[in-house]
């Protein structure tokens, strides 16, 4: 029978936080989401494993490694209201429901948003709300929002998630076609965004209308 904390210390030890990841709020959330309970059964024995995963219908799970990289990027606080472009699996929104107030996540296939919800209900997540929609237009009814965070790649920022940040939030997602992709962290003051590249990564693109 697999220890499933331990598979988890060991992930985020060697995984994580030896390869600079190191905020102790996201290094406990990466402790305590069992990765296990969002990958098909055929993969649950790679879960912990450094590299991301088929979920069906063409998405994957994260990597552990950039889970932990783009939270910690978000710069998230107890009281924030997140919103994440992208549920996939919902475990990237487990683990910032481990440390925010709030988490609206968007997803544009509707049986992805279904098994995320009850994956996430399942393990009493009480504070994240999935919605079957095109993450590209936000959700303008929960704005503003202290942190966005995408989970597929656009080729371009779009601009109702920019008009959904909160003054002071943050923005972080790939951005880029193929394998011309980097992670992008966006900060709005003033009501001007002020974009950092950080590090070069392969996602999925984003679907849905653009705008």
């Amino acid at each position: 029978m697999i220890d499933w904390v331990m598979e988890r210390e060991h992930m985020v030890r060697w995984q994580i936080d030896a390869r600079g990841v190191h905020d102790p709020s996201v290094l406990a959330a990466m402790r305590s989401v069992p990765r296990h309970e969002f990958v098909p059964p055929e993969y649950m024995d790679l879960a912990y494993s450094d590299r991301p995963l088929p979920i069906g219908l063409d998405q994957t799970i994260s990597q552990p490694y950039i889970v932990a990289y783009m939270t910690e990027a978000l710069e998230p606080h107890p009281q924030d209201r997140v919103l994440e472009v992208g549920t996939g699996s919902g475990y990237q929104a487990a683990v910032l429901a481990e440390i925010v107030h709030r988490v609206y996540t968007l997803e544009i296939s509707p049986v992805l948003a279904r098994r995320a919800a009850r994956s996430l209900r399942e393990l009493g997540y009480r504070n994240v709300f999935v919605i079957a929609a095109d993450g590209r237009r936000g959700l303008p009814r929960a704005a503003p929002f202290d942190g966005i965070l995408l989970a597929a790649a656009p080729a371009r920022l779009p601009e109702p998630l920019i008009e959904q940040l909160a003054e002071g939030g943050r923005i972080v997602g790939p951005v880029g076609q193929g394998i011309d992709q980097v992670l992008r962290r966006w900060r709005k003051w003033r009501n001007r965004v002020v974009a950092e590249d950080l590090i070069p990564v392969r996602f999925v693109p984003m679907t849905g209308e653009s705008r």
